[in-house]
């Protein structure tokens, strides 16, 4: 039996012309990220779409693919930054992802309130405006996070993913993920008390 070709060695079937020779790439690795796709999304259909879209920037961007590191190392990060997109596109508004009960309870416990207000969240209307003031300051505090710790914050609270899950999504070490967090965490209470907004809990660790 003839000995596989190396990755390098297909790339540069592709380079010189040799179209065909990308399939090879493609039974190699397609597997691997559908299931790395399917980890992060949760959803067949998107994990299929999010795999196909990186094997077409794939194949496109050979070109400016310089070998620093293996081939799969590369696709690999493809692969992860379209199911970070894909996920950006489930929510075409950052701030109606916040404005839910949810966001709530994440940045101040059960029990958050607005200050000036004055009403119990449980009385009505009073508290229901209340309850939507405090929505609406969740999502603005959300978008003065850093890049970085919200979209950290996001794949743990909104899409469900464990700690491995998102340090394999960005690539980063589990520990820093977890530091992440807290840091996310800790500054969305503080610009939410900043804005008038507290917990009755008095732990706000």
């Amino acid at each position: 039996m003839s000995e596989e070709p190396s990755d390098a060695a297909i790339v540069e079937r592709v380079r010189d012309g040799d179209r065909d020779a990308f399939a090879l790439l493609v039974r190699r690795y397609q597997g691997r990220a559908y299931r790395l796709a399917l980890r992060v999304l949760r959803d067949e259909e998107q994990a299929r779409d999010a795999v196909q879209e990186a094997l077409l920037k794939a194949y496109r961007s050979l070109g400016s693919f310089e070998g620093r590191s293996a081939f799969y190392t590369w696709f690999y990060r493809l692969v992860k930054n379209q199911c970070i997109d894909q996920m950006r596109r489930r929510r075409s508004d950052r701030n109606v992802e916040w404005q839910d009960e949810r966001g709530v309870e994440l940045a101040l416990g059960a029990q958050g309130r607005v200050v000036a207000s004055g009403s119990d969240a449980s009385d009505a209307p009073e508290g229901r405006a209340a309850r939507s003031q405090v929505q609406r300051l969740v999502a603005d505090a959300m978008q003065q996070l850093p890049e970085d710790a919200r979209r950290t914050l996001q794949l743990r609270e909104l899409d469900g993913l464990e700690y491995a899950e998102i340090a394999e999504v960005l690539g980063i070490p589990k520990g820093t993920v977890m530091s992440r967090l807290h840091y996310a965490r800790k500054r969305l209470r503080e610009l939410l008390l900043q804005a008038g907004v507290e917990s009755d809990s008095a732990d706000l660790r």
